[in-house]
């Protein structure tokens, strides 16, 4: 099988060590559009230290804020942050981060919430490396490393600090009989047979936006970095267990070796592009599209396990916000995934905050790519605060006089009176449930027009993978805690979720010919009608 040169960056870290300079920014012309007439929109981003994220936020016509302004329409941070300050932002903001997403991107939580959805749905949940987490789980380890003894069969396992990055502290071992309990660590079986690419292993870093959790929405970023080791590649042996450049393919890593190659194009180097990748692929006659289709089912049965966490994480920042509000947190994931030699993706690591260090060519390219079009994606619009600030007010004054909400029937209320309560209570649901679709179709409109290099895999288009996700997802509310679960499993489960605009139109339509006849009135024609 043919293969390619080398690559190393970060198998996983919260944080790269990547230079933050822009080295090209002097040969490519800064692209500032003309701020709007009708106001400008603001961006905080005093909390990353990287400049291709100033570059694009200066692309995109926003306003870079003050370091200590906590009212800008945009709010970025390179790591992530306290669940109060996710509380205080005002319904126009958006913050990069989700708070509970530490539960797939830390590598001891990613592993113990992996485990429980692998106890019920092993055929789904393939993808993952066997784990242990130590010390909890060490006896478990050597009663396994025993029956492989007792087979006389012999496997390698790669050790990581159990919250640890860029590569420090990881090792491979043989013999697992000499590790310790007491050690907090992340001990998994290493994959030692890799896809590789002109004799070296590698691995990508997909990128991977998610705009909402409520509902979950998830776009795949058409590109990324292949990050190679830099010596060739030999199945682990005792021999070369200590040999790192040829195991590991974390750029922090391989960067030291000085058979690291920097190249400026995409195509050579120990660092390239998953555009690059797949036109291999093509030209070797293999599956691309079952490549991209792999790597898409993996990323969302991950962020499955993680949407208890984060949903729950979210509205208890954000109580009382609607259901399909807009969302004031967004997130940027680096997933780190390995190939084996049937092309079968498997998941090393999620990083929340990875680097957007640009020190090759390669890098600009492709994260200045990832940064942009996810802001368009994004939609923020200078008339957000504006809307926000009415409604507020709008809703102050329903709760001072209790316009628009509904009359409470007395304990003697007549059969009719019933009836016609019930019905206007179907009816303001409808409602409130037809607009919500309005506003997703609206949503959905401008996701479609302003993608980018973004595609959407979920919710998905097809209908039968979608309701393989969503019973996915029930499983996953179920081991998240049942009691808590209870009140998000019936929401998930709410048949008005599942309908359409023409849908809710038809039952609203029904509601007014149903609340016709209680009233008396001649019975007409149903027709279209317009709910504003």
């Amino acid at each position: 099988m043919p293969s390619l040169p080398n690559e190393g960056d970060n198998q996983g870290t919260s944080c790269l060590t990547l230079s933050s300079e822009l080295p090209y920014q002097s040969t490519i012309k800064r692209k500032v559009r003309k701020k709007k007439k009708n106001g400008i929109i603001t961006a905080n981003v005093a909390g990353t230290k990287y400049e291709i994220v100033r570059l694009v936020i200066d692309e995109l016509g926003f306003l870079k804020t003050r370091d200590e302004d906590e009212t800008a329409n945009l709010i970025w941070s390179d790591s992530a942050v306290q669940q109060d300050k996710i509380a205080e932002l005002r319904n126009y903001q958006r913050i990069n981060h989700f708070p509970g997403m530490g539960e797939i991107c830390r590598k001891d939580f990613l592993a113990r919430n992996m485990t429980k959805m692998i106890k019920s749905q092993p055929q789904e949940y393939s993808f993952i490396p066997r784990t242990w987490i130590f010390p909890a789980e060490y006896m478990q380890f050597q009663n396994y490393v025993k029956e492989l003894k007792k087979k006389r069969r012999q496997k390698t396992f790669i050790v990581k600090p159990a919250n640890g990055a860029m590569g420090h502290g990881i090792s491979l071992i043989r013999n697992g009989e000499k590790l310790q309990a007491q050690d907090h660590l992340i001990v998994q079986e290493y994959l030692d047979k890799p896809f590789l690419m002109e004799g070296y292993k590698f691995d990508l870093r997909v990128y991977i936006l998610v705009t909402s959790c409520d509902p979950l929405k998830i776009f795949l970023y058409h590109d990324g970095l292949v990050r190679m080791g830099t010596e060739k590649y030999h199945p682990p042996s005792d021999s070369n267990l200590s040999q790192l450049y040829m195991h590991l393919t974390n750029y922090s890593v391989n960067k030291h070796n000085e058979h690291f190659e920097r190249d400026e194009t995409e195509d050579k180097g120990s660092k390239r592009s998953i555009k690059w990748f797949t036109e291999f692929l093509q030209t070797n006659h293999l599956d691309v599209s079952k490549f991209w289709s792999d790597i898409s089912e993996l990323v969302v049965k991950t962020l499955i396990v993680a949407e208890p966490h984060v949903l729950h994480a979210y509205r208890m920042c954000r109580p009382g916000q609607a259901p399909g509000s807009d969302s004031v947190c967004f997130e940027v994931l680096g997933f780190d995934i390995l190939l084996d030699r049937k092309l079968k993706p498997w998941l090393l690591e999620i990083n929340r905050a990875p680097s957007f260090g640009t020190d090759q060519k390669i890098d600009y390219d492709v994260k200045k790519g990832v940064l942009l079009n996810a802001l368009k994606l994004l939609n923020i619009r200078t008339s957000d605060k504006r809307r926000n600030l009415a409604q507020q007010k709008a809703e102050a004054q329903k709760r001072l006089y209790g316009h628009g909400s509904m009359k409470r029937l007395s304990p003697g209320s007549s059969d009719w009176e019933k009836q016609r309560h019930t019905l206007e209570r179907r009816r303001e649901e409808l409602k409130e449930r037809l607009a919500q679709v309005r506003k997703q179709i609206s949503k959905e409109e401008h996701e479609n027009r302003h993608m980018g290099n973004y595609r959407r895999i979920y919710p998905p288009d097809n209908k039968l993978l979608l309701e393989k996700y969503e019973s996915l997802l029930a499983i996953a509310f179920q081991t998240f805690l049942a009691g808590r679960a209870a009140s998000l499993q019936r929401e998930l489960n709410n048949p008005l979720k599942r309908m359409k605009e023409e849908d809710i139109l038809d039952l609203l339509e029904q509601c007014e010919l149903d609340d016709e006849k209680l009233m008396g009135k001649s019975t007409r024609q149903r027709g279209p009608k317009v709910f504003d």
